[in-house]
């Protein structure tokens, strides 16, 4: 079962800014900038939307974005969001689940793939890969552990607090960059944040 984050979409964000502050909205912030103009974007996982008026911010105009996100009250906050003159059309529904007939340019995943085990993270990220046109980007957001006893500390605490409240799956982080180096991706451009324990990268298709 995919996570589904519905029992948390009241408090989410403003539980993530009390443990981490800005830094998860700095770490995807970060990664707007290299969305070229007039894209076909996906936004997976996308959560509360917020994401949507920085992306406006940027662009406000000429993007047409697909937003799906599986957590119906995620969605409903999400709707309320202003993104400008951009097209969004909002799909509650796993991702796993939509396809598109175009190809996207851009793909942005913000703490999505971290969801997954490692046994179901494969068919879910080439399922994505399929939608993206050659060297489209990839923008990935998400936890990464680096040695330091907190991060496994706070991550652990993190999957079972949320395991407990929404039914996610995992406990353990799955290898995000290899699946990336198995398809082909290059990362262009990376920044690490909250003590290395959030990291954003620019990937291109291969």
């Amino acid at each position: 079962m995919p996570s589904n984050y519905d029992n948390s979409a009241s408090f989410y964000d403003q539980l993530s800014r009390m443990i981490f502050g800005k830094a998860l909205v700095n770490a995807q912030v970060y990664l707007l900038k290299f969305i070229p103009p007039n894209s076909k974007i996906l936004i997976a996982g996308g959560g509360t939307g917020w994401i949507l008026e920085e992306i406006a911010r940027i662009h406000p105009s000429g993007l047409t974005i697909t937003y799906v996100e599986i957590s119906a009250n995620m969605t409903a906050i999400a709707r309320r969001r202003n993104a400008d003159a951009n097209t969004v059309t909002f799909i509650n529904d796993a991702v796993e689940n939509v396809a598109s007939a175009e190809l996207y340019d851009v793909i942005i995943t913000p703490f999505l793939l971290d969801n997954f085990t490692e046994e179901n993270i494969g068919s879910v990220f080439a399922h994505m890969h399929q939608q993206l046109k050659p060297c489209g980007l990839w923008l990935c957001t998400d936890f990464q552990l680096t040695g330091k006893l907190w991060q496994r500390i706070l991550l652990k605490s993190m999957y079972t607090f949320f395991r407990i409240l929404c039914g996610i799956d995992t406990m353990k982080m799955p290898n995000i960059v290899a699946q990336f180096s198995r398809h082909g991706y290059v990362a262009v451009v990376s920044k690490s944040f909250f003590g290395e324990f959030i990291v954003s990268t620019k990937y291109m298709k291969g």
